[in-house]
């Protein structure tokens, strides 16, 4: 927005540079010293095809070329004196000076165009003798204009990031549509299939088909709450809490459900753990895939008692952090990389890759002692 708001202002500058040309040649005859009039007009076209193309570089724009735009602005209405005697109707620039008061304004907002205008305003009274109805005509317009100019701007500027967060939750919506249509054609059927027939599978098809209804009736909650979400307005998308206004829930709570799962143990404090509910499912989630991991790679016990898992929920003033450990044969060496570059993102997506999403971190120990995960989410 502030490209095209320069590039146009380029245009202007020519248009008033040209109007200036003009007038000065008309009243030649009006200076006491020509060849500094003509000096000076010289110097309104030099600095007016080089602001044009100093203005078109992002390196260039910034104090240093938006001062030396004022700054010559000022000197042209200073030398006005000099060139035409004290007693001047018009300054040599003109109109040419509104070129640096739109410039700061573009780029600084309507402070910007505050301060433009007080200066080339106070530059304009302080190198008169009098000050006629039309010079505060002038005066006025300058502090005025400059200021709403450069409102103008911000507004522009606000409205095409509101356009662009508009058409992103709107690209977001769509995508989420076609991917519940995908779950709903594949996945969800699949899921529903299993849980039918697993019990024909004997006690191992009955496990498998309580994990696929479970799994199903998570699916569909998703789907069927996708559409009533959005955007909170002015949050990052894709960042936690910006799918929706914040909603506290009980993280211990979340977390004692697991603890139905054969083998797990789970130790919460006595009081609840408030967090809030899109980091609290995220982080139930990574803890359920850890557990996930538990009973896929670690065997039973030589009884077969399914596999001990324990859970540990600390609440801390500025985060809280969960651990899972268990007591199997540990993650042998590079078997994490390789099943990344396989495609299966067990650990990189669902546990690490939502405590990244939550601006939390999440720490693997392995060994022969067992596996231990360390998550944690700042508050």
């Amino acid at each position: 927005m502030e490209d095209r708001l320069l590039q146009a202002l380029a245009w202007l500058r020519w248009v008033v540079l040209a109007n200036a040309v003009v007038l000065n040649v008309y009243r030649y005859d009006n200076f006491e010293r020509p060849l500094l009039g003509m000096g000076v007009v010289a110097v309104l076209v030099l600095w007016t095809l080089l602001a044009g193309h100093w203005y078109a570089d992002h390196a260039r724009r910034g104090w240093p070329l938006l001062v030396a735009d004022l700054a010559v602005a000022v000197a042209a209405m200073v030398a006005t004196p000099l060139v035409k005697g004290a007693d001047f109707n018009a300054s040599v620039p003109g109109f040419w000076v509104m070129a640096a008061l739109l410039a700061w304004a573009a780029h600084l907002r309507w402070q910007g165009g505050l301060v433009a205008a007080v200066v080339l305003a106070g530059t304009d009274l302080a190198v008169r003798q009098d000050v006629s109805q039309s010079v505060y005509g002038n005066v006025f317009l300058l502090l005025i204009g400059g200021p709403i100019v450069g409102y103008l701007a911000a507004s522009l500027q606000q409205m095409a990031t509101e356009r662009d967060r508009a058409e992103r939750a709107a690209a977001a919506a769509a995508e989420r549509t076609r991917l519940a249509r995908a779950v709903h054609d594949g996945v969800l059927q699949v899921l529903a299939l299993v849980q039918r027939r697993g019990h024909e599978l004997g006690e191992q098809g009955e496990e498998l088909a309580r994990l696929a209804g479970e799994q199903e009736s998570v699916l569909r909650g998703l789907i069927r709450t996708q559409d009533a979400v959005g955007p909170v307005p002015g949050a990052v998308p894709g960042a936690p809490g910006a799918a929706g206004a914040a909603r506290v829930v009980d993280l211990a709570a979340e977390l004692t459900l697991l603890g139905r799962r054969p083998g797990v143990e789970v130790v919460v404090p006595a009081g609840p753990v408030r967090l809030e509910s899109a980091a609290a499912t995220e982080l139930a989630a990574a803890v359920a895939a850890c557990l996930d991991n538990v009973q896929r790679h670690v065997p039973p016990g030589d009884d077969g008692a399914p596999p001990r898992a324990w859970v540990l929920l600390e609440d801390l003033p500025d985060r809280v952090e969960v651990s899972v450990r268990d007591e199997g044969p540990g993650i042998p060496e590079g078997r994490l990389e390789q099943a990344e570059a396989e495609g299966r993102m067990g650990v990189s997506g669902s546990v690490r890759g939502r405590l990244h999403d939550l601006g939390g971190s999440a720490t693997l120990t392995t060994g022969s002692f067992g596996t231990e995960w360390e998550l944690v989410v700042p508050r």
